[in-house]
């Protein structure tokens, strides 16, 4: 896959690319631009119409991560509570998950946003590094 940084509208890309951003496993998608995704996709009421027992059974089985396709959206789990923040491991973890999604259904074009480094705080020169290496 080619990674390439480019600064445009993120919901402006073509329909043949996939976009990635992080959420946490209460489905909360009340701030940042997760509350984008959510108003342009209704990302809460699907998430929570496919998961309904999604953090419940995040907590059963001790996640600290997932991804979960939904539509044209990779949602990164990177944290239990909309107030917790991720770790660097949460964040590669969803990301190997992605990885695997998309060599499965072969997806090769995706777009996002500097993912976990806007409320959650993670540095964008590790981000980006991590995610050139994944």
């Amino acid at each position: 896959m080619h990674y390439q940084e480019k600064q445009q509208d993120l919901f402006a890309t073509p329909p043949e690319y996939y976009l990635v951003h992080c959420i946490s496993a209460d489905f909360a998608i009340g701030a940042g631009i997760a509350v984008q995704f959510n108003q342009q996709f209704a990302m809460r009421d699907k998430l929570k119409a496919a998961f309904p027992d999604y953090l419940a059974d995040w907590q059963a089985q001790g996640r600290s991560y997932d991804c979960l396709l939904e539509g044209r959206v990779f949602n990164l789990i990177t944290k239990e509570r909309y107030y917790q923040k991720p770790t660097y491991q949460s964040l590669e973890g969803a990301l190997r998950l992605m990885q695997e999604i998309c060599r499965q259904r072969h997806i090769r074009l995706l777009a996002m946003p500097l993912i976990g480094c806007g409320l959650d705080k993670l540095q964008w020169p590790e981000v980006s590094a991590m995610i050139k290496t994944v």
